[in-house]
């Protein structure tokens, strides 16, 4: 018999119209979505169907996704004739779809996701994910409303920095960002793992860069060393692959390698008073094989064919070169006339050992000035203030990622009062810029436009002391970045994002995560981790 209350709940979804219901609740917004007529009810008895063996990631995804978030156990199955409710993972769909491009149809006896890639299906899952989140079961039955979907990104670079030699976050809050990015989308994990406070990665062939590199942070500098194995990082670059997303290294050079020259001091180029032991040594023919061979070992363990060599603001640290008696030969022998000519020729050396290794070679727009070659190497132009570094990147035929410190840097405060983080004079970084920042406005032409990747948010941690912290300091934030790299400019409304929004916030606080809340600036979420520091965080966000 069937229960009157689960009839009265059907009746209630299906006659009762309100803004939420019309308005399609996902970020970032797809392309195309209509309402349909009906729902589909799923419970535990509703099978999850994967159609092709390849998507068997995606699957695992669902499960693990609608456990986490609703505590509801789906069982999968081989039968693609039963009957029953179910939820269908299907290669296929139109030709020359965009490669990340899906279909979703839920129907009331069926939900089906479609399209021509796993990437595609994931999204289509993502999108699943989200629509099931935001709808309270009743009788442990969730009712979906019907949805037509057509989407595909508007970039292929949707991705977030985290910058960990300055705060080292851990595994498992790492995999928990990377559970937040799939959900919104976003597909490149940028790990800044080397700089002046510590060295965050295991290299066999130099065990001192993480035992003794690895040691202290930007607040700490005696904190215990603290650093990712080769074993963790193999285990998160998995667990980002089955969700669709790209982890690519930072070993920063030649500046930024206070934490490797003390580990390992023979190759120390100098540095400054603020900024001691700061450069790796160009002089030193033995400087090229130590970093080739941490260049090497670095990339089998990241899969993704891409490595970022950093490249920028050597100019705080490299006075000394000019001293040095190896540099000098350096400099005769090569007809190097000043210094930056000697970081044009170290990176140069260095670029070719990445693409030895069948990798394409990512750096800072700093590197824009060099001469790389063009199908291998991707600038990353994040000096808001030099929109000339953009331009010249784009004219030598560059790959780029735009993520300019304003308004991607999520360091910045998102709020006028808030006084723990940074700002440009009196600028900083709210959630409206985030999502309205224009890159057509800083193009020249069409051809241009197709060399922009995407966009990117950088995470540096100098004002991270704990957990929460780097909650609120990417929250909500991360789902206004994920509209504006995803959604076509036709489909993009502020209005709607922000009701959207409101339901994601409900579903923050469901999950304990720590966030700003840009509707009530005043209010302090429940943190949950590191609680004893819970009065000082909350002085200094408010």
């Amino acid at each position: 018999m069937v229960n009157r209350f689960l009839i009265w709940i059907v009746f209630v979804v299906l006659t009762v119209p309100s803004y939420g219901q019309q308005l399609c609740p996902i970020i970032p917004a797809p392309l195309k979505a209509s309402r349909g007529d009906g729902v589909f009810i799923l419970d535990k008895h509703t099978f999850l169907l994967a159609e092709d063996s390849a998507l068997q990631d995606v699957a695992s995804y669902l499960q693990y996704e609608l456990l986490r978030l609703k505590s509801l156990p789906l069982a999968q199955s081989n039968n693609k004739r039963s009957t029953a409710s179910a939820i269908h993972l299907r290669l296929g769909g139109k030709k020359n779809m965009d490669n990340e491009a899906y279909h979703l149809m839920i129907k009331e006896q069926e939900i089906v996701i479609e399209a021509g890639s796993t990437a595609g299906i994931f999204n289509g899952a993502s999108s699943l994910v989200q629509l099931i989140s935001g709808i309270d079961a009743s009788n442990d039955k969730i009712l979906i409303p019907a949805w037509q979907i057509e989407d595909e990104p508007a970039y292929p670079w949707r991705g977030l920095m985290l910058d960990e030699s300055r705060f080292f976050i851990g595994k498992e809050k790492v995999m928990d960002l990377i559970d937040w990015m799939a959900f919104y989308k976003l597909n490149k994990l940028h790990w800044h793992l080397t700089d002046e406070p510590a060295w965050r990665l295991e290299i066999k062939k130099y065990p001192k860069l993480a035992l003794i590199g690895g040691v202290g942070d930007h607040n700490n500098p005696t904190k215990p060393a603290a650093f990712y194995t080769q074993r963790e990082i193999a285990e998160i670059v998995s667990y980002a692959a089955k969700r669709n997303i790209s982890v690519i290294p930072e070993i920063d050079m030649p500046g930024h390698a206070t934490a490797a020259n003390r580990a390992y001091p023979q190759y120390n180029g100098g540095g400054s008073k603020q900024h001691p032991d700061f450069t790796f040594d160009p002089g030193k023919e033995e400087t090229y094989t130590f970093l080739s061979n941490i260049v090497s070992e670095a990339n089998a363990l990241f899969p993704g064919g891409m490595m970022h060599l950093g490249g920028d603001e050597v100019s705080f640290g490299s006075d000394k070169w000019m001293q040095n008696e190896g540099i000098k030969k350096l400099m005769q022998k090569h007809e190097l006339k000043g210094l930056k000519d000697i970081e044009r020729y170290f990176m140069e050396r260095m670029a070719d050992s990445v693409y030895q290794l069948n990798s394409k070679l990512l750096v800072w727009d700093e590197m824009a000035d060099i001469n790389l070659p063009k199908d291998s190497t991707i600038i990353f132009w994040w000096r808001h203030d030099k929109p000339e570094q953009l331009q010249k990147s784009l004219d030598k035929g560059y790959q780029t990622v735009i993520c300019p410190r304003l308004p991607y840097y999520f360091d910045f405060v998102q709020d006028s009062t808030h006084r723990a983080g940074r700002k440009w004079g009196k600028r900083y970084n709210p959630l409206r810029e985030v999502y309205s920042f224009s890159v057509d406005s800083l193009l020249g032409n069409v051809d241009q436009k197709n060399l922009v990747l995407g966009l990117q948010a950088n995470l540096w941690t100098e004002t991270v002391t704990n957990l929460s912290r780097v909650d609120y300091l990417l929250f909500p934030r991360l789902a206004g970045l994920a509209e504006a790299a995803w959604s076509d400019k036709k489909v993009k409304s502020y209005a709607s994002f922000e009701e959207r929004l409101k339901g994601h916030l409900q579903l923050y606080r469901t999950q304990n995560i720590y966030f700003y809340n840009p509707f009530q600036p005043n209010e302090i979420p429940e943190p949950v981790y590191f609680k004893k520091d819970r009065k000082d965080l909350n002085a200094e966000e408010n």
